[in-house]
């Protein structure tokens, strides 16, 4: 073997020691939340813990879904997330849509202000919008409570759906005008199915920004039956004796759903933010 092959051989047996070390570190706490939700509590709080799980119990999810409503949270969860990426989706496909096509005074600003608003924390606006929603009648309202989430996550989804409009040539847009498509008929008959992998995109940043919003959820949401899973997972905890098994078997059995969504979809979802690298 030649210097140069082995070099390269080493370089590339270091590059795989520290790919498999990066993705121990980040699934290892994964991997204990699992272990320590289908052993009993006992094993977990010994010192040191064992590494592998001594013994298979599911007693702490059979009391899960005995001493709390674990199969409403959940549909209130899917619910909730499904109206926001609906919102979220009819919204960024309209304003991508002129921020990309539509020439109009003032775009440079919009799409700036569009920025900023990024930078606004949550916290920051969540007595008014309480406040707000209080006075309207709009407390434990799940749609109301999406339409709060579809206003935060909205502008960044608008800008990653313009990255995938601007990978659409502008010809194709103007041939759709010239044989007789309205501005909104060419929007749907020709440019969303180009522009499929950036509908994913969103929706997959809608869907779990309103899965795991937590702030807006326990501020306007205080009936039992209408808690989404954030809100559900956090009352599990206790000031005396939190039950540390049932929170993990929560916690286990909440990240089904969205690590199966986003193995189902992952493919669109590097296409979809992606786009726009590359002028069509």
């Amino acid at each position: 073997m030649t210097a140069y092959k082995l070099r390269r051989f080493g370089a590339g047996v270091v590059f795989y020691v520290l790919i498999i070390g990066f993705c121990a570190v980040v699934l290892f706490p994964v991997y204990w939340m699992i272990v320590n939700s289908i052993q009993p509590l006992a094993h977990g709080m010994q010192f040191p813990p064992p590494l592998f799980p001594k013994e298979i119990s599911l007693l702490p999810f059979t009391t899960l879904f005995d001493s709390y409503p674990v199969a409403r949270w959940l549909v209130n969860s899917l619910l909730l997330a499904g109206m926001t990426t609906l919102i979220v989706l009819a919204l960024a496909v309209l304003g991508s849509f002129a921020m990309t096509f539509l020439k109009w005074r003032g775009k440079p600003a919009f799409g700036l202000l569009l920025l900023m608003t990024q930078m606004l924390p949550e916290a920051l606006v969540v007595i008014p919008v309480y406040a707000m929603y209080r006075n309207l009648g709009l407390s434990d309202s799940l749609p109301a409570l999406s339409l709060v989430d579809a206003a935060f996550i909205l502008p960044i989804c608008i800008w990653v759906l313009k990255n995938s409009f601007d990978s659409i040539a502008e010809e194709i847009y103007e041939a759709a005008l010239i044989d007789g498509c309205s501005p909104l008929g060419a929007l749907i008959r020709t440019l969303l199915p180009l522009s499929a992998p950036g509908l994913v995109a969103v929706s997959v940043v809608a869907f779990f920004y309103a899965w795991n919003e937590y702030l807006f959820a326990v501020t306007l949401v205080t009936s039992p039956d209408s808690r989404p899973v954030a809100v559900g997972l956090a009352s599990l905890k206790v000031m005396l004796d939190t039950p540390i098994d049932r929170v993990l078997a929560a916690a286990t059995f909440f990240s089904i759903f969205p690590v199966i969504f986003y193995l189902l979809i992952q493919r669109y979802i590097v296409t979809g933010l992606s786009a726009g690298a590359v002028k069509g």
